[in-house]
Protein backbone atom coordinates (compact mmCIF):
# COMPACT_ATOMS: atom_id res chain seq x y z
CA UNK A 1 0.00 0.00 0.00
CA UNK A 2 1.29 3.49 -0.72
CA UNK A 3 2.12 5.27 2.52
CA UNK A 4 0.78 8.65 1.45
CA UNK A 5 -2.45 7.19 0.06
CA UNK A 6 -3.01 5.02 3.10
CA UNK A 7 -2.45 7.80 5.60
CA UNK A 8 -4.68 10.23 3.75
CA UNK A 9 -7.46 7.91 2.71
CA UNK A 10 -8.08 6.43 6.15
CA UNK A 11 -8.83 9.91 7.43
CA UNK A 12 -11.40 10.31 4.65
CA UNK A 13 -13.14 7.12 5.79
CA UNK A 14 -13.57 8.50 9.30
CA UNK A 15 -16.91 10.11 10.25
CA UNK A 16 -17.18 13.90 10.20
CA UNK A 17 -17.14 14.09 13.99
CA UNK A 18 -14.47 15.22 16.44
CA UNK A 19 -11.65 12.72 16.88
CA UNK A 20 -11.26 11.88 20.52
CA UNK A 21 -8.22 10.31 22.18
CA UNK A 22 -6.86 7.66 19.84
CA UNK A 23 -7.68 4.12 20.96
CA UNK A 24 -4.74 1.77 21.25
CA UNK A 25 -1.06 2.57 21.87
CA UNK A 26 1.20 3.89 19.13
CA UNK A 27 3.64 1.39 17.64
CA UNK A 28 7.05 1.35 19.37
CA UNK A 29 9.81 2.68 17.08
CA UNK A 30 11.89 -0.51 17.30
CA UNK A 31 9.13 -3.05 16.59
CA UNK A 32 9.77 -5.31 13.54
CA UNK A 33 7.84 -4.18 10.48
CA UNK A 34 6.53 -7.72 9.99
CA UNK A 35 4.86 -7.46 13.38
CA UNK A 36 3.52 -4.04 12.47
CA UNK A 37 1.92 -5.58 9.40
CA UNK A 38 0.32 -8.29 11.54
CA UNK A 39 -1.07 -5.67 13.92
CA UNK A 40 -2.40 -3.55 11.08
CA UNK A 41 -4.03 -6.56 9.45
CA UNK A 42 -5.73 -7.41 12.73
CA UNK A 43 -7.10 -3.88 13.00
CA UNK A 44 -8.48 -4.07 9.48
CA UNK A 45 -9.94 -7.48 10.28
CA UNK A 46 -11.81 -6.05 13.23
CA UNK A 47 -12.95 -3.04 11.22
CA UNK A 48 -14.42 -5.06 8.38
CA UNK A 49 -16.06 -7.55 10.74
CA UNK A 50 -17.70 -4.65 12.57
CA UNK A 51 -18.76 -3.14 9.24
CA UNK A 52 -20.45 -6.33 8.05
CA UNK A 53 -22.18 -6.71 11.42
CA UNK A 54 -23.45 -3.15 11.07
CA UNK A 55 -24.63 -3.88 7.52
CA UNK A 56 -26.57 -6.94 8.69
CA UNK A 57 -28.28 -4.99 11.44
CA UNK A 58 -29.08 -2.20 8.99
CA UNK A 59 -30.85 -4.71 6.74
CA UNK A 60 -32.75 -6.19 9.69
CA UNK A 61 -33.79 -2.71 10.74
CA UNK A 62 -35.11 -1.91 7.26
CA UNK A 63 -37.15 -5.12 7.23
CA UNK A 64 -38.45 -4.42 10.74
CA UNK A 65 -39.46 -0.90 9.77
CA UNK A 66 -41.50 -2.29 6.86
CA UNK A 67 -43.16 -4.81 9.17
CA UNK A 68 -43.99 -2.11 11.73
CA UNK A 69 -45.53 0.07 9.02
CA UNK A 70 -47.59 -2.85 7.71
CA UNK A 71 -48.84 -3.77 11.19
CA UNK A 72 -49.70 -0.15 11.96
CA UNK A 73 -51.81 -0.01 8.80
CA UNK A 74 -53.62 -3.23 9.63
CA UNK A 75 -54.19 -2.02 13.19
CA UNK A 76 -55.82 1.18 11.93
CA UNK A 77 -58.20 -0.85 9.76
CA UNK A 78 -58.98 -3.23 12.64
CA UNK A 79 -59.72 -0.35 15.00
CA UNK A 80 -61.98 1.22 12.39
CA UNK A 81 -63.87 -2.09 12.03
CA UNK A 82 -64.10 -2.34 15.81
CA UNK A 83 -65.54 1.16 16.06
CA UNK A 84 -68.12 0.34 13.39
CA UNK A 85 -69.00 -2.89 15.19
CA UNK A 86 -69.49 -1.05 18.46
CA UNK A 87 -71.72 1.47 16.72
CA UNK A 88 -73.85 -1.34 15.25
CA UNK A 89 -74.06 -3.06 18.64
CA UNK A 90 -75.08 0.18 20.32
CA UNK A 91 -77.81 0.75 17.79
CA UNK A 92 -79.17 -2.76 18.35
CA UNK A 93 -79.10 -2.24 22.10
CA UNK A 94 -81.11 1.00 21.78
CA UNK A 95 -83.66 -0.73 19.56
CA UNK A 96 -84.04 -3.56 22.08
CA UNK A 97 -84.47 -1.07 24.92
CA UNK A 98 -87.07 1.10 23.21
CA UNK A 99 -88.79 -1.71 21.32
CA UNK A 100 -88.50 0.32 18.15
CA UNK A 101 -86.72 -2.35 16.20
CA UNK A 102 -88.01 -5.55 14.62
CA UNK A 103 -87.00 -7.39 17.74
CA UNK A 104 -89.17 -5.32 20.06
CA UNK A 105 -91.68 -8.18 20.49
CA UNK A 106 -91.09 -11.88 20.21
CA UNK A 107 -92.70 -13.85 17.35
CA UNK A 108 -94.90 -15.65 19.92
CA UNK A 109 -96.28 -12.37 21.32
CA UNK A 110 -96.78 -11.01 17.82
CA UNK A 111 -98.77 -14.16 16.98
CA UNK A 112 -100.99 -13.83 20.06
CA UNK A 113 -101.79 -10.17 19.42
CA UNK A 114 -102.27 -10.42 15.70
CA UNK A 115 -105.76 -10.53 14.13
CA UNK A 116 -104.22 -12.33 11.14
CA UNK A 117 -102.27 -15.44 12.35
CA UNK A 118 -100.86 -16.08 8.87
CA UNK A 119 -99.44 -12.57 8.69
CA UNK A 120 -97.96 -13.01 12.17
CA UNK A 121 -96.25 -16.20 11.10
CA UNK A 122 -94.73 -14.45 8.07
CA UNK A 123 -93.55 -11.63 10.26
CA UNK A 124 -92.12 -14.13 12.68
CA UNK A 125 -89.87 -15.41 9.94
CA UNK A 126 -88.54 -11.89 9.40
CA UNK A 127 -87.98 -11.50 13.12
CA UNK A 128 -85.92 -14.68 13.18
CA UNK A 129 -83.78 -13.26 10.39
CA UNK A 130 -83.36 -10.03 12.37
CA UNK A 131 -82.32 -12.00 15.42
CA UNK A 132 -79.74 -13.79 13.30
CA UNK A 133 -78.45 -10.44 12.11
CA UNK A 134 -78.12 -9.32 15.71
CA UNK A 135 -76.14 -12.43 16.56
CA UNK A 136 -73.87 -11.84 13.56
CA UNK A 137 -73.26 -8.27 14.69
CA UNK A 138 -72.27 -9.40 18.17
CA UNK A 139 -70.01 -12.14 16.78
CA UNK A 140 -68.36 -9.70 14.38
CA UNK A 141 -67.82 -7.24 17.21
CA UNK A 142 -66.12 -9.88 19.34
CA UNK A 143 -63.94 -10.95 16.42
CA UNK A 144 -62.96 -7.36 15.63
CA UNK A 145 -62.03 -6.76 19.24
CA UNK A 146 -59.84 -9.88 19.38
CA UNK A 147 -58.17 -9.01 16.08
CA UNK A 148 -57.48 -5.44 17.19
CA UNK A 149 -56.02 -6.65 20.48
CA UNK A 150 -53.69 -9.10 18.71
CA UNK A 151 -52.57 -6.54 16.16
CA UNK A 152 -51.92 -4.01 18.91
CA UNK A 153 -49.74 -6.56 20.72
CA UNK A 154 -47.87 -7.46 17.52
CA UNK A 155 -47.34 -3.80 16.64
CA UNK A 156 -45.96 -3.10 20.11
CA UNK A 157 -43.53 -6.03 19.85
CA UNK A 158 -42.46 -4.93 16.38
CA UNK A 159 -41.80 -1.41 17.64
CA UNK A 160 -39.78 -2.72 20.57
CA UNK A 161 -37.67 -4.88 18.23
CA UNK A 162 -37.17 -1.91 15.92
CA UNK A 163 -35.88 0.16 18.84
CA UNK A 164 -33.60 -2.71 19.92
CA UNK A 165 -32.13 -2.98 16.42
CA UNK A 166 -31.60 0.77 16.29
CA UNK A 167 -29.70 0.60 19.58
CA UNK A 168 -27.59 -2.28 18.28
CA UNK A 169 -26.82 -0.39 15.08
CA UNK A 170 -25.72 2.63 17.11
CA UNK A 171 -23.30 0.51 19.14
CA UNK A 172 -21.94 -1.20 16.02
CA UNK A 173 -21.41 2.18 14.37
CA UNK A 174 -19.38 3.27 17.38
CA UNK A 175 -17.32 0.07 17.16
CA UNK A 176 -16.46 0.67 13.50
CA UNK A 177 -15.46 4.25 14.20
CA UNK A 178 -13.29 3.13 17.12
CA UNK A 179 -11.49 0.59 14.93
CA UNK A 180 -10.86 3.25 12.29
CA UNK A 181 -9.38 5.55 14.92
CA UNK A 182 -7.10 2.72 16.00
CA UNK A 183 -5.89 2.27 12.42
CA UNK A 184 -5.29 5.98 12.09
CA UNK A 185 -3.43 6.09 15.39
CA UNK A 186 -1.13 3.26 14.40
CA UNK A 187 -0.38 4.63 10.94
CA UNK A 188 0.30 8.12 12.24
CA UNK A 189 2.87 6.69 14.67
CA UNK A 190 4.99 5.07 11.95
CA UNK A 191 8.03 6.60 10.32
CA UNK A 192 8.28 6.97 6.51
CA UNK A 193 10.81 4.11 6.52
CA UNK A 194 8.43 1.83 8.42
CA UNK A 195 5.56 2.70 6.08
CA UNK A 196 7.66 1.98 2.99
CA UNK A 197 8.75 -1.40 4.36
CA UNK A 198 5.17 -2.16 5.38
CA UNK A 199 4.05 -1.52 1.82
CA UNK A 200 6.82 -3.69 0.39
CA UNK A 201 6.04 -6.63 2.68
CA UNK A 202 2.33 -6.44 1.91
CA UNK A 203 2.86 -6.41 -1.86
CA UNK A 204 5.33 -9.27 -1.66
CA UNK A 205 2.94 -11.37 0.40
CA UNK A 206 0.10 -10.78 -2.02
CA UNK A 207 2.23 -11.63 -5.07
CA UNK A 208 3.47 -14.85 -3.47
CA UNK A 209 -0.10 -15.86 -2.60
CA UNK A 210 -1.29 -15.20 -6.18
CA UNK A 211 1.52 -17.23 -7.74
CA UNK A 212 0.95 -20.11 -5.33
CA UNK A 213 -2.80 -20.12 -6.03
CA UNK A 214 -2.46 -20.01 -9.81
CA UNK A 215 0.15 -22.75 -9.68
CA UNK A 216 -2.04 -24.99 -7.54
CA UNK A 217 -4.43 -25.83 -10.37
CA UNK A 218 -7.46 -24.91 -8.24
CA UNK A 219 -8.61 -22.32 -10.75
CA UNK A 220 -10.25 -23.62 -13.91
CA UNK A 221 -9.89 -22.35 -17.46
CA UNK A 222 -11.65 -19.41 -19.10
CA UNK A 223 -15.45 -19.39 -19.02
CA UNK A 224 -18.07 -17.00 -20.32
CA UNK A 225 -20.40 -15.20 -17.92
CA UNK A 226 -24.17 -15.44 -18.00
CA UNK A 227 -26.14 -12.49 -19.34
CA UNK A 228 -26.81 -11.37 -15.77
CA UNK A 229 -23.19 -11.91 -14.77
CA UNK A 230 -22.05 -9.74 -17.66
CA UNK A 231 -24.39 -6.96 -16.54
CA UNK A 232 -23.27 -7.22 -12.92
CA UNK A 233 -19.64 -7.15 -13.94
CA UNK A 234 -20.18 -4.14 -16.21
CA UNK A 235 -21.75 -2.21 -13.33
CA UNK A 236 -18.94 -3.11 -10.93
CA UNK A 237 -16.29 -2.00 -13.40
CA UNK A 238 -17.92 1.41 -13.79
CA UNK A 239 -17.43 1.92 -10.04
CA UNK A 240 -13.63 1.57 -10.23
CA UNK A 241 -11.93 4.49 -8.54
CA UNK A 242 -14.76 5.24 -6.12
CA UNK A 243 -13.76 5.21 -2.44
CA UNK A 244 -14.40 2.45 0.06
CA UNK A 245 -16.65 3.78 2.81
CA UNK A 246 -17.94 1.39 5.44
CA UNK A 247 -21.68 0.75 5.25
CA UNK A 248 -21.93 2.32 1.78
CA UNK A 249 -23.73 0.76 -1.17
CA UNK A 250 -23.39 3.50 -3.75
CA UNK A 251 -23.69 5.43 -5.82
CA UNK A 252 -20.64 7.47 -4.76
CA UNK A 253 -18.89 4.97 -2.47
CA UNK A 254 -19.04 1.30 -1.49
CA UNK A 255 -17.92 -1.29 0.97
CA UNK A 256 -17.13 -4.81 -0.26
CA UNK A 257 -20.60 -6.33 -0.06
CA UNK A 258 -22.27 -3.05 -0.97
CA UNK A 259 -20.51 -3.24 -4.35
CA UNK A 260 -21.41 -6.86 -5.09
CA UNK A 261 -25.02 -6.60 -3.90
CA UNK A 262 -25.64 -3.44 -5.94
CA UNK A 263 -23.98 -4.91 -9.02
CA UNK A 264 -26.29 -7.92 -9.03
CA UNK A 265 -29.31 -5.77 -8.17
CA UNK A 266 -28.57 -3.71 -11.29
CA UNK A 267 -28.40 -6.98 -13.21
CA UNK A 268 -31.95 -7.78 -12.07
CA UNK A 269 -30.99 -10.36 -9.45
CA UNK A 270 -31.22 -9.03 -5.87
CA UNK A 271 -28.91 -10.85 -3.46
CA UNK A 272 -28.23 -10.56 0.31
CA UNK A 273 -26.52 -7.37 1.46
CA UNK A 274 -23.64 -8.80 3.50
CA UNK A 275 -20.75 -11.04 2.46
CA UNK A 276 -21.66 -13.56 5.16
CA UNK A 277 -25.27 -13.86 3.98
CA UNK A 278 -24.09 -14.05 0.37
CA UNK A 279 -21.92 -17.00 1.34
CA UNK A 280 -24.69 -18.54 3.42
CA UNK A 281 -27.63 -18.15 1.04
CA UNK A 282 -26.27 -18.21 -2.52
CA UNK A 283 -25.44 -21.45 -4.36
CA UNK A 284 -21.82 -22.56 -4.00
CA UNK A 285 -19.65 -23.05 -7.07
CA UNK A 286 -16.26 -24.73 -7.41
CA UNK A 287 -13.29 -22.47 -8.08
CA UNK A 288 -12.55 -24.68 -11.10
CA UNK A 289 -15.94 -23.68 -12.53
CA UNK A 290 -15.61 -20.01 -11.68
CA UNK A 291 -16.93 -17.65 -14.33
CA UNK A 292 -17.06 -13.83 -14.56
CA UNK A 293 -19.79 -12.38 -12.37
CA UNK A 294 -19.46 -15.05 -9.67
CA UNK A 295 -18.65 -13.84 -6.17
CA UNK A 296 -15.44 -14.86 -4.42
CA UNK A 297 -15.70 -15.05 -0.62
CA UNK A 298 -12.69 -14.62 1.65
CA UNK A 299 -11.57 -15.63 5.15
CA UNK A 300 -13.12 -18.32 7.39
CA UNK A 301 -15.56 -15.72 8.72
CA UNK A 302 -16.77 -14.89 5.17
CA UNK A 303 -16.23 -11.21 5.93
CA UNK A 304 -14.92 -10.06 2.55
CA UNK A 305 -16.25 -10.50 -0.98
CA UNK A 306 -15.17 -9.61 -4.52
CA UNK A 307 -16.52 -10.24 -8.03
CA UNK A 308 -14.61 -12.50 -10.39
CA UNK A 309 -13.61 -11.00 -13.74
CA UNK A 310 -11.70 -13.91 -15.26
CA UNK A 311 -8.01 -14.57 -15.80
CA UNK A 312 -7.40 -14.80 -12.05
CA UNK A 313 -8.59 -11.26 -11.30
CA UNK A 314 -11.44 -9.73 -9.29
CA UNK A 315 -13.03 -6.32 -8.89
CA UNK A 316 -13.55 -5.30 -5.28
CA UNK A 317 -13.88 -2.55 -2.71
CA UNK A 318 -10.83 -3.59 -0.67
CA UNK A 319 -10.88 -1.79 2.71
CA UNK A 320 -11.10 1.61 4.43
CA UNK A 321 -8.68 4.00 2.80
CA UNK A 322 -8.70 2.22 -0.57
CA UNK A 323 -10.78 2.57 -3.73
CA UNK A 324 -12.76 0.14 -5.86
CA UNK A 325 -10.19 -1.60 -8.02
CA UNK A 326 -9.11 -4.74 -9.85
CA UNK A 327 -7.00 -7.12 -7.78
CA UNK A 328 -5.47 -10.59 -7.99
CA UNK A 329 -7.96 -13.20 -6.84
CA UNK A 330 -5.58 -14.38 -4.11
CA UNK A 331 -5.05 -10.90 -2.61
CA UNK A 332 -6.89 -12.38 0.41
CA UNK A 333 -7.21 -15.97 1.66
CA UNK A 334 -10.04 -17.60 -0.32
CA UNK A 335 -12.94 -19.35 1.36
CA UNK A 336 -14.92 -20.26 -1.75
CA UNK A 337 -17.25 -18.87 -4.39
CA UNK A 338 -21.00 -18.46 -4.99
CA UNK A 339 -23.10 -17.95 -8.10
CA UNK A 340 -26.14 -15.65 -7.78
CA UNK A 341 -27.75 -16.93 -10.99
CA UNK A 342 -27.23 -20.67 -10.71
CA UNK A 343 -28.65 -22.43 -13.74
CA UNK A 344 -28.26 -19.48 -16.10
CA UNK A 345 -26.39 -20.41 -19.26
CA UNK A 346 -23.11 -18.79 -20.17
CA UNK A 347 -23.00 -16.48 -23.17
CA UNK A 348 -22.15 -18.18 -26.47
CA UNK A 349 -20.31 -15.13 -27.77
CA UNK A 350 -18.34 -13.25 -25.14
CA UNK A 351 -15.55 -10.72 -25.38
CA UNK A 352 -13.92 -9.72 -22.06
CA UNK A 353 -14.45 -6.02 -21.31
CA UNK A 354 -11.70 -3.47 -21.53
CA UNK A 355 -10.50 -2.55 -18.06
CA UNK A 356 -10.64 1.08 -16.91
CA UNK A 357 -7.35 2.94 -16.95
CA UNK A 358 -5.53 2.66 -13.62
CA UNK A 359 -7.95 -0.04 -12.43
CA UNK A 360 -5.17 -2.11 -10.85
CA UNK A 361 -3.54 0.80 -9.01
CA UNK A 362 -3.72 1.06 -5.23
CA UNK A 363 -4.19 -1.33 -2.33
CA UNK A 364 -5.34 -4.88 -2.96
CA UNK A 365 -5.95 -6.49 0.41
CA UNK A 366 -9.29 -6.44 2.14
CA UNK A 367 -8.51 -8.02 5.48
CA UNK A 368 -11.68 -9.79 6.58
CA UNK A 369 -11.99 -11.17 10.11
CA UNK A 370 -11.30 -14.88 10.42
CA UNK A 371 -12.57 -15.01 13.98
CA UNK A 372 -15.62 -12.81 13.99
CA UNK A 373 -19.03 -14.50 14.39
CA UNK A 374 -21.25 -14.68 11.34
CA UNK A 375 -23.97 -12.08 10.88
Amino acid sequence: MGSVALLGAVAVALPATPVYAMAGPAAPPDIPVSELLTRLQKLYQQTEAATEAYNATEEDLKAQAKLSKKLDGRLRVARSDLAQGRADAGRLARQQYTGSGPGGLSPYVQFLLSKDPEQALDRGHLLEEAAGHQADTVTRLAGSAAKADKLATDAKKALEKKKSLADRRKKQKATVEERLREVEAMLSSLSPEQLAELSRLERAGMEDAQQAFLGSGKLGGPQAPSKGGQRAMAYALTQVGKPYVWGAEGPDSFDCSGLTSQAWAKAGKPIPRTSQEQWKQLPRVSLRELRPGDLVIYFPGATHVAMYLGDGMVVQAPRPGAKVKISPIAANPLLGAVRPDEGAAGLKNYTPPELPEGATDGDDTGYGDATAPGN
